[in-house]
């Protein structure tokens, strides 16, 4: 396909499309079926439910007034409302880009995971945008290396899944990420405005016990170990099924 654009004298534009559809055939699917189940269990936003409720939990723990945890509310919302809902509402159907599982000159070589295809069109990947979002919303709120990394990689398998099952190309993941971490940046920048002259309680700030803003290290323990299990619950619905 790339070569036949190279010879042909084609665009760059071309060439980079091309290039995105022969690299998402490339990593599209496998002959697994334990990889099929684990994919379709991990790609299921209600399979993450328990996640998210530990991390509103470590929010409502560390957050001393209803206000300041309005106010975290808040910027998830904005990670939400900005990165998924607008992606679905206006970006997707003006663009309209094809979905690889709908894609014209393609389709019939994705590999279709339970007859999952997605909706028509795929730029960019509300996936990629709301779960990297929140993990960039996160890190800056919590400011916890092992919890900033356990929500990189939950956002990244996110993705995985999305090119695995046929549903996204790599450039709309990629689109997705960098939307996704604008937009985090963004809501945190909401967050701080709003509270930037409420401080963080001094015996926090000299505790090595708390995170540089205030919030323990011990309850950042719950969602990574809410998120270690529900790993191993998809795993072993992938096997058990």
């Amino acid at each position: 396909m790339i070569t036949d654009l190279l010879l042909s004298g084609e665009g760059f534009g071309a060439l980079i499309e091309a290039y995105d559809k022969q690299l998402l055939l490339s990593v599209n699917g496998s002959d697994s079926l334990f990889l099929d189940r684990l994919v379709r269990t991990l790609t299921n936003a209600f399979t993450w439910v328990p996640f998210y409720i530990s991390m509103l939990w470590i929010v409502i723990r560390n957050n001393e007034t209803m206000r300041n945890v309005l106010y975290v509310l808040l910027g998830v919302a904005i990670c939400v409302v900005l990165a998924g809902t607008v992606d679905d509402l206006i970006v997707k159907p003006t663009v309209a880009r094809w979905r690889p599982t709908h894609d014209p000159e393609i389709g019939m070589l994705v590999d279709i995971v339970d007859g999952y295809r997605g909706g028509r069109f795929g730029f960019f990947s509300a996936h990629a945008a709301n779960t990297f979002s929140l993990a960039t919303f996160f890190c800056w709120l919590v400011r916890s290396r092992v919890l900033s990394i356990a929500v990189v990689i939950w956002s990244f398998t996110n993705c995985w899944t999305r090119l695995y099952l046929g549903v996204h190309f790599p450039g709309d993941i990629l689109v997705g990420l960098l939307w996704g971490f604008l937009v985090g940046c963004f809501a945190y920048f909401v967050y701080h405005r709003l509270t930037r002259h409420m401080t963080v309680s001094k015996n926090h700030l000299f505790s090595s016990h708390y995170t540089d803003t205030g919030y323990d290290k011990k309850d950042v323990n719950v969602p990574l170990t809410v998120l270690c299990f529900t790993f191993l619950f998809a795993l072993i619905k992938a096997t058990l099924i």
